[in-house]
């Protein structure tokens, strides 16, 4: 799943009338470069979300074919559902039952797309792709790789436990179609709306399914630090043009 319903503020003015994903970088949109990336992995079943210009995005896919994948549709034009939300919609909308890679799309890397695949274990609930790049807000992970909390480093916040290795969230994550139950709960207290951060601290920090969940199952999320890992967040207008150079290096 491709998340591309923000409203892209940061991106202002080329936003007052384009969809951030339609951002032009490198000759393709940001969402050109986070189809072609996906289709490459050989993955073609794809959703992505819209909210802001919906109709500009679906316009585009269908212009092109859809570039030879299956591409529905996710729309939000209602309301931002967020990250965590927006997922938990199109996982109820489209009946998915396979693991589903869920991704920014304003995000740039070199990221092996196979090697996640490989990495996943279909017993645990999912893979968070995360490096050692410096930021404010960082992940923790236990000597196993097992996410214990998070920690905003400016503040002092700390959310379940945050004693472990710091590592920066990338913005994408391999999940279990079980994550389902997880989001129903944390919607139950938060409403529709809700990040995926949200989702993954709720569920270190309870440690427990849904009401309709069958049976209890395996929690974990796990960190996947891949090799020599370069990414972009394209979230300025003045980062356009590096943007444009760190694209033609991938």
């Amino acid at each position: 799943m491709i998340f591309a319903a923000g409203l892209g503020t940061r991106l202002k003015p080329l936003t007052d009338s384009l969809p951030k994903a339609l951002v032009p970088i490198g000759g393709k949109t940001l969402l050109q470069w986070q189809i072609e990336k996906l289709k490459s992995a050989g993955i073609t079943d794809i959703i992505i979300n819209v909210h802001h210009f919906p109709d500009q995005i679906i316009d585009f896919v269908h212009a092109h074919d859809a570039f030879g994948c299956n591409i529905a549709i996710s729309d939000e034009r209602e309301m931002v559902l967020e990250t965590g939300g927006g997922l938990r919609k199109a996982l109820r909308d489209y009946a998915v039952n396979e693991p589903i890679l869920a991704l920014n799309v304003d995000i740039l890397s070199n990221i092996d797309i196979p090697a996640i695949l490989a990495a996943y274990r279909k017993n645990e609930l999912g893979l968070l792709v995360v490096s050692q790049r410096q930021t404010q807000r960082y992940l923790s992970f236990d000597t196993e790789q097992r996410l214990t909390g998070w920690t905003n480093i400016s503040t002092g916040d700390v959310r379940g436990k945050a004693d472990g290795q710091l590592l920066a969230f990338s913005g994408m994550s391999l999940l279990s179609s079980r994550v389902r139950a997880y989001m129903d709960k944390v919607a139950q207290d938060k409403g529709d709306k809700f990040s995926l951060i949200d989702l993954y601290l709720d569920i270190v920090t309870n440690q427990q399914p849904a009401v309709n969940c069958q049976q209890p199952e395996d929690t974990t999320l796990r960190a996947f630090i891949p090799d020599n890992y370069r990414m972009m967040d394209v979230g300025k207008i003045d980062q356009l043009s590096t943007a444009e150079t760190f694209a033609q290096s991938l």
